[in-house]
């Protein structure tokens, strides 16, 4: 129960806007993986597998930076480092549109990992001491599905008139617009009560079933990243013309709009190790239609829902998460669970392409989506309520 009259700043609308705006820069991949893939490998000549490589080095500075930042986020200041991050995460940006070196493209895009990872950290870290995370993750995820239709609507224009360097320049300017909301405005997350205290500082492992649920994220991520990587590529390489793939992506931004309103609808109906089990099961579905169909129609109604089951099945584990681990450990972590499986993706789905065919994503995603369900199978042992809201929660 809160004490005071006014709501703490994260749980303003205030706060929370911000707290989207920076997930909103740190999740950019999640928009622009295609966009990203495809200009590096049209405008910069570069094959599948290098190509994906270099979002790979990114994605996987990313897990670095959340890995040695999760640690210590009841330790640093949020509101310091989430601006400090994407600071460095502009002029890294901004710096990799001027060259044209592999080696320089590869040090820049690791460069450019590092510190969208360490402002991520924190902002999820915050996100998860709010008074409903799943709630807040779910408009954070609203913010990125708007982001994504106009990212899908004007970048490709932008790139096909003013060249491939154009892409990082709109990633810089991303950066530099989160640094300086969060520098302003950051919510500092609330301090821990005492039975958090002693949660966040005892020897006790996260829970078992969390790690199920990490995991299982994790191969969800690389399912998706796989997938969405290539997607533009796979459409054009079925002969379907830049209009009518542009139009997909745009389609898949406006159905991004959805999982946030369907999944804060669904909040308290639906079981989270439901909704968990049946994700990635319907990736594989997806995916399989994706690669398999010949036919526009299929490719385009398949592939304009492949992203909304990730987002869908991600506000509910996040949920899920910051109710089982109190501590803030596993929510804080999120970059990384998210960001190891996106940073094998782009590279995977690269090598099976240039030497096996598109069709090859479809069977790999099928038996990895099998190994997520397996993962997702150990939350059935929690007896958590079907809520997902914070084990802490203070009334809005």
């Amino acid at each position: 129960m809160e004490h005071s009259s006014s709501p703490h700043p994260t749980n303003t609308l205030r706060g929370r806007a911000v707290l989207s705006v920076a997930h909103v820069a740190g999740m950019v991949d999640m928009a622009a993986l295609p966009i990203w893939v495809g200009t590096l490998i049209s405008k910069y000549q570069l094959s599948p597998q290098q190509s994906g490589g270099l979002v790979t080095i990114f994605l996987a500075a990313v897990v670095l930076a959340s890995l040695v930042g999760a640690p210590l986020f009841r330790r640093l200041p949020a509101r310091a480092m989430a601006p400090l991050g994407f600071g460095l995460a502009t002029l890294a940006f901004m710096t990799l549109s001027s060259t044209t070196d592999y080696l320089m493209m590869a040090l820049l895009h690791a460069a450019a990992g590092v510190s969208v990872g360490w402002a991520l950290c924190f902002t999820h870290g915050t996100m998860g001491r709010t008074s409903n995370p799943h709630r807040m993750f779910a408009m954070a995820g609203l913010a990125l599905g708007i982001f994504a239709v106009i990212f899908f609507g004007f970048t490709p224009k932008l790139i096909e008139a003013m060249g491939g360097p154009i892409l990082f320049q709109v990633f810089g300017g991303l950066m530099l617009f989160a640094a300086v909301i969060t520098a302003v405005a950051f919510p500092a997350p609330p301090a821990a009560d005492a039975a958090e205290s002693a949660a966040s500082q005892s020897a006790a492992r996260i829970p078992s079933a969390v790690w199920g649920g990490i995991i299982g994220i994790g191969l969800m991520a690389l399912i998706q990243a796989m997938m969405f990587s290539f997607m533009e590529r796979l459409g054009m390489s079925r002969g379907f013309s830049a209009d009518q793939v542009q139009a997909v992506l745009i389609a898949v931004g406006f159905v991004n709009l959805l999982p946030a309103i369907v999944a804060t609808w669904f909040q308290n109906r639906w079981p989270a190790h439901r909704v968990l089990l049946a994700g990635p099961a319907l990736q594989a579905v997806l995916a399989l239609i994706i690669t398999q169909s010949t036919g526009y129609a299929f490719f385009a109604a398949a592939s304009s829902v492949y992203v909304f089951v990730m987002i869908f099945t991600h506000i509910f584990a996040f949920g899920m998460f910051a109710a089982q681990d109190p501590s803030g450990r596993a929510v804080a972590a999120t970059p990384a669970m998210i960001m190891t499986g996106s940073a094998i993706g782009p590279i995977l789905g690269g090598a099976l392409v240039q030497n096996l065919g598109f069709e090859w994503l479809g069977y790999a995603i099928a038996l990895l989506a099998a190994t997520a369900v397996l993962a997702f199978s150990r939350t059935r042992a929690t007896g958590s309520p079907t809520t997902t809201q914070h084990a802490v929660s203070m009334p809005h």
